[in-house]
């Protein structure tokens, strides 16, 4: 058997700089590079730790290897963007940096000043953080704080790309997302006005989870996000957003704290749970240190109103299948095919 050391940062850019380098710059070029770093298990050659994190000598060895991690990501970010430039076609590429969440709360990232992390609703978990650069933005050097949703993206790229429907005769399928280009490029308004950031009706779930790895005997090394006792307790939940007002309401929903700024002291890894309805004004508290439901009921009215309508849409969920479903013979195969 042939065992590699390399990573799996350095073989997807890699292959991402040889997809770049056989394109033909008259065609329409999607990629997506999917890094699994940082995330657990916490892990960095030494060598690496000693480049990156020599500055950091009054941290714990576990945080100075997540911060490697983090290092080595953003150089295969660069050699990317390189190979942009190197086979000319960096002058008509948008390249969006972005993370699918925030930080596991209790882990060794810090979501800073934001409330909560990963799995929960709160900021920290939901506030994704963008980078977005592109020769082809006319406004470019700002922080845009237009409300955006992950599902835009896919509205944007097809616009850009010049994708219609009718040119391959085809319908095209109703999306959630919105065309953002004028927003990120110009930093007008979004057109989005707010988000469902989730919500759980147990009448449509089945509940009949797989079992949960205990995290009673987990280390820093293990993969740290496997959902907790605590976890599970989330039952029926509402959380949305409209404008800088952020609702929250339901019997069980997880509600964290805040981690430090860098994360030396750890939280807890148990989740805390809440319950009732909290309504936050994030222009004023983005941190969600201030629950102003009270004051402002009006408002907590009109959100709540807008659970029935999203409900509507929900679709009964079946039972919760372990990923290695996917598993046939020792090889991984998608998992939607390997299933049905």
């Amino acid at each position: 058997a042939v065992v590699s050391t390399q990573s799996t940062g350095d073989f997807f850019t890699e292959r991402a700089i040889s997809v770049i380098s056989e394109h033909d710059p008259s065609t329409p070029l999607f990629l997506y590079l999917g890094y699994t770093a940082p995330h657990g298990p916490i892990q960095a050659p030494d060598t690496a730790v000693r480049q990156y994190t020599s500055h950091m000598t009054g941290s714990k060895m576990l945080r100075r290897k997540y911060a490697t991690m983090v290092s080595l990501m953003d150089r295969g970010v660069g050699q990317v963007v390189g190979a942009l430039e190197q086979y000319g076609l960096r002058e008509d590429t948008l390249v969006v940096f972005m993370s699918d969440n925030g930080a596991v709360y209790g882990g060794r990232g810090s979501n800073f000043p934001l409330r909560g992390g990963k799995t929960s609703l709160q900021e920290g978990g939901v506030r994704s953080i963008s980078i977005v650069n592109s020769p082809l933005l006319q406004k470019t050097g700002y922080i845009n704080t237009n409300l955006h949703h992950v599902t835009d993206w896919y509205a944007t790229f097809q616009a850009l790309a010049g994708d219609h429907s009718e040119q391959v005769h085809k319908k095209q399928l109703d999306v959630d997302g919105l065309n953002i280009w004028e927003s990120i490029s110009l930093n007008k308004s979004s057109g989005r006005e707010e988000v469902l950031i989730n919500m759980r009706i147990p009448e449509k779930m089945n509940q009949e989870l797989d079992n949960q790895e205990e995290e009673d005997n987990m280390t820093d090394n293990d993969v740290e996000e496997v959902l907790t006792k605590t976890d599970n307790k989330a039952k029926d939940f509402f959380v949305i957003r409209r404008g800088d007002w952020k609702l929250f309401s339901g019997s069980s929903y997880i509600f964290n704290d805040w981690t430090e700024k860098n994360c030396e002291k750890r939280a807890s890894k148990d989740s805390k749970m809440g319950s009732g309805v909290k309504l936050y004004n994030l222009a004023l508290d983005p941190r969600e240190m201030y629950d102003v439901s009270e004051d402002f009921p009006q408002i907590v009215q009109e959100l709540l109103a807008k659970a029935e309508s999203y409900s509507k849409n929900v679709t009964v969920t079946g039972k919760r299948r372990s990923s290695g479903a996917g598993k046939i013979n020792g090889e991984w195969h998608p998992w939607v095919t390997a299933v049905n």
